[in-house]
């Protein structure tokens, strides 16, 4: 048995919860994970995990095991580093998770830049703007916007998002354009954003001076990705409010037009995070300077006010 090789697999299904899951991401047998466990659990002679029909748990044992296990991973990536070219020359594959506007806009266009610079890193990027779970879908980082929820996680703040309020000028043309936000309300129909997690409607924000307005309705369609509601928007459905980052290129050709430019939204923060369980390897390092050149590079991303 590879001890090592085993108690990597051993953090990999305590990570994810279950072997299958830990089998897909180290894409492995599901087989050849069970039997490196049980090899490893034989040689310690101890029971590190309970087997349900669902999911697998650690043993008072299996915990503390795996404490130790991670640190000594940790120490054992950190002296390879050292002794070879990892940090000028990052190799090996890289999981990143980055919301769809985000992938779109800005990661896929620039991918190409990176791997000239990082050739021998390969990226698996997952496009959703679904929440993942950083631990047990074995993701390195993430790129998202909006407040962190989870305190555990380590965040790099990278940049900010400022919303613009934005319709068609079809829809404009047939229901007029609104002087107050109130009068969306009243008289128009708005395209709703809903969170993919909770299903929670987002309403549209609006703030000037001390005063304060949001707008919950009424609406036509909902979305949950940011790509679809800038679509919905374009294609006459309401009134939506997107980032300027989304809007430039649409602004640009006339498929939307800003309305009420004096009422602002507030900013919303760019984060790239990952686990802090996880050793920041050098690819990791190199992707996450690189998208943080990419966010200051870009003035959309760069609003302070």
């Amino acid at each position: 048995m590879d001890q090592i090789q085993a108690m990597r697999i051993f953090v990999r299904v305590v990570e994810a919860g279950t072997f299958t899951r830990a089998a897909d991401s180290l894409t492995l047998p599901k087989a050849t994970v069970t039997k490196h466990v049980q090899a490893l659990e034989e040689r310690l002679r101890v029971k590190l995990l309970n087997r349900t029909t669902r999911r697998v748990t650690v043993t008072a044992d299996g915990a503390a095991y795996y404490e130790r296990t991670v640190r000594l991973l940790t120490d054992l990536d950190d002296i390879e580093a050292s002794m070879t070219n990892a940090r000028s020359n990052p190799r090996g594959r890289l999981r990143v998770d980055v919301g769809t506007s985000m992938a779109q806009l800005l990661i896929l266009p620039n991918l190409a830049e990176f791997h000239a610079r990082f050739p021998d890193i390969q990226v698996d990027l997952g496009v959703s703007d679904r929440m993942v779970d950083l631990i047990s879908d074995n993701v390195d980082c993430v790129i998202r916007g909006g407040e962190l929820t989870d305190q555990s996680l380590v965040a790099r703040r990278i940049g900010n998002l400022e919303f613009i309020t934005v319709a068609s000028p079809e829809y404009l043309a047939q229901n007029g354009t609104p002087a107050h936000p109130l009068e969306i309300e009243e008289k128009h129909s708005i395209v709703v954003y809903f969170s993919p997690q909770s299903g929670r409607h987002y309403p549209l924000e609006f703030r000037k001076g001390e005063e304060s307005v949001d707008i919950t309705g009424p609406y036509k369609v909902s979305v949950n990705e940011a790509n679809a509601y800038v679509t919905a928007t374009a294609s006459g459905l309401g009134i939506g409010q997107i980032t300027s980052f989304q809007a430039t290129r649409h602004l640009e050709s006339g498929a939307l037009v800003r309305i009420l430019p004096e009422w602002t939204q507030p900013l919303l923060p760019i984060y790239v995070v990952y686990p802090p369980n996880r050793h920041l390897s050098a690819k990791v390092r190199a992707f996450v300077d690189w998208t943080a050149e990419l966010v200051q590079r870009n003035s959309h991303l760069q609003r302070t006010t």
